[in-house]
């Protein structure tokens, strides 16, 4: 009952108005109170500065400085593997696209084709493959990386909802994950044309990605499409792609492949950690 209400609460709250007012908390430089604020919230959520290059919560100039705050060197070394997970935080769900429908939570699913703001042609290369949902809680390290390598074909930013992205929102709200703000990253990589899918929550300020800056906001209520296929913009497996300004989710959709294998220590709602094996590719005998 208590997460129904919290999930039925979420449709009433002005959540447009919340995410303006904490994007701009968060890039405020009040000196000694963005410090408070900071100390806060690393007790409140039980943050590991000790992996942070800077780990010293007063050098921060604000709370958005120090959420986007990257690790030190090699602590977060990557794994031998095809893919390679993307961020730090909890698995939602993973596994075989059906057709076109991606699994969200028992009784929950949604479209690639919804997903990638209503682009059929793109979904399509979609359909029958893979998939992987990843939610990143406050306290997890907010910067996302390349699963594998990838030239950028395209960038897409779709309008949206803000619910959160919470598990208890994944299983109380329908077609979350496409319905939320989202921000679409086409690749082509070793295995063909995949998609890294930043999906926005409440109190996101905004989105940003290391060849574009910030995507959002602004927030003109309409698609927007990037094309990059002529400025060869190639990243390699591991580097850097983006961030989140506060937390939310990646989804992750890849071709069928009839030799892909998910991480066989993979579950529902187990931690996970960049760098760490995602999946590979079985190799013909």
């Amino acid at each position: 009952m208590g997460e129904r209400l919290a999930v039925a609460a979420q449709h009433l709250l002005p959540k447009q108005l919340l995410t303006q007012f904490a994007g701009a908390v968060a890039q405020r430089q009040d000196g000694a109170l963005t410090t408070a604020i900071i100390r806060r919230f690393i007790r409140r959520y039980g943050v590991n500065m000790a992996e942070a290059a800077n780990p010293d919560p007063a050098s921060y100039a604000s709370f958005n400085e120090f959420f986007t705050r990257p690790l030190k060197p090699g602590a977060r070394p990557l794994a031998a593997a095809d893919l390679v997970c993307p961020v730090d935080g909890a698995i939602s769900q993973f596994g075989a696209i059906d057709g076109e429908q991606i699994f969200q939570a028992k009784g929950h699913r949604y479209s690639a084709t919804a997903l990638l703001g209503g682009d059929s042609a793109l979904a399509a290369h979609f359909h029958g493959g893979h998939f992987a949902t990843i939610y990143l809680s406050p306290k997890d390290y907010h910067r996302i990386h390349m699963p594998c390598a990838g030239r950028l074909l395209r960038m897409i930013h779709v309008p949206g909802e803000l619910f959160s992205v919470n598990p208890a929102t994944a299983r109380g709200v329908h077609g979350l994950f496409a319905r939320n703000e989202r921000v679409v990253c086409v690749f082509d990589g070793p295995q063909g044309l995949w998609v890294n899918v930043l999906v926005g929550a409440t109190i996101v300020g905004s989105m940003a990605t290391v060849w574009h800056g910030v995507v959002n906001p602004p927030r003109p209520g309409t698609v927007r499409d990037w094309r990059y296929a002529d400025q060869d913009i190639r990243l390699e497996q591991g580097a850097e792609m983006g961030r989140f300004l506060l937390g939310s989710t990646v989804v992750l959709l890849f071709p069928k492949s009839p030799g892909l294998r998910f991480n066989p220590a993979w579950a529902p709602g187990a931690p996970v950690r960049l760098g760490q094996v995602m999946a590979t590719h079985a190799t013909a005998p």
